[in-house]
């Protein structure tokens, strides 16, 4: 038996390891999922730490779509996640990197044998909507001066770009990517994700409204995701002069727009029209 699952408690089936920026809707993806695990049962590590064991370093875990102690689970895994019988699916996910951001030094997820997933998968949103909801939530935290909620959302931005990138070679790469504008529309595009991962369809809701990060940034009220209004939230903060001057910097990326182009061709036909505007920034007088 490989020395992670002695660790773990059990041994899985489906080992999936899924990446995506916050705000993204990772965690409705990974409620999801688990809900369609082959045997009913899951074990899922929550925003692991880049660099390091997935097993070491959860921020989080769920057994079974439910919260589960998690100090205790760090002291002891096999304690919690052995409660699985094996054969239950594995799941464990990073937020805001991707496996290209680290390639060249060393492996995204430490010494964890790479072997042992049974794939990976890429969840990334429509620029506007991602971009939108990633400011409303930060302004709601009092903590953040202006400059440093800006510079959080610029690096995003950029590492944004990169997902994008990984999406676009997805085939190569070997990942299944998820959209998520495309994952809340339409049920037939999550059958046939499931159908790309090897999953049964035992429950293709969009599920309940998950706790993490606060839940959504606009409808805090709302219990379940079908209440959820995700594809109008940058209309939501068309009049917001701070969302303005984010969208007019993005505009004069030239890594990010053609990537958005292919991928979000409507994102890219506005950030074209501000563009159209304003001149870039790096043509600028000193």
């Amino acid at each position: 038996m490989p020395m992670e699952w002695t660790r773990l408690g059990y041994v899985p089936g489906q080992v999936l390891r899924m990446f995506g920026m916050r705000r993204s809707g990772n965690h409705a993806i990974a409620n999801w999922l688990q809900r369609n695990a082959p045997t009913g049962q899951s074990v899922f590590l929550n925003n692991c730490k880049p660099n390091t064991d997935p097993l070491n370093t959860f921020r989080s875990i769920e057994v079974d779509g439910k919260i589960a102690p998690h100090r205790r689970a760090l002291r002891n895994l096999s304690s919690i996640a052995g409660r699985v019988d094996d054969n239950a699916m594995l799941l464990f996910s990073y937020e805001d990197v991707t496996p290209q951001m680290f390639a060249s030094v060393q492996a995204v997820s430490g010494p964890f044998d790479e072997t042992l997933l049974t794939g990976d998968v890429l969840v990334y949103r429509s620029f506007l909507n991602w971009a939108a909801s990633l400011l409303k939530k930060m302004q709601a935290n009092d903590s953040y001066s202006l400059l440093r909620r800006n510079a959080i959302l610029l690096q995003a931005i950029d590492h944004y770009g990169v997902l994008l990138q990984q999406v676009e070679e997805a085939d190569e790469l070997g990942f299944t990517c998820i959209c998520y504008d495309d994952w809340v529309r339409s049920a037939k595009y999550r059958e046939m994700v499931l159908d790309q991962l090897d999953l049964p369809l035992r429950d293709n809701s969009l599920g309940q409204v998950q706790s993490y990060g606060g839940g959504s940034s606009f409808q805090k009220q709302a219990s379940s995701a079908d209440e959820l209004e995700t594809s109008r939230r940058w209309q939501k903060m068309a009049e917001d002069p701070e969302f303005a001057a984010i969208l007019n910097l993005a505009a004069h990326d030239a890594k990010l727009t053609p990537r958005l182009e292919r991928l979000f061709p409507r994102d890219a036909a506005l950030l074209a029209r501000i563009v159209g505007a304003n001149p870039s920034p790096e043509k600028g007088t000193s």
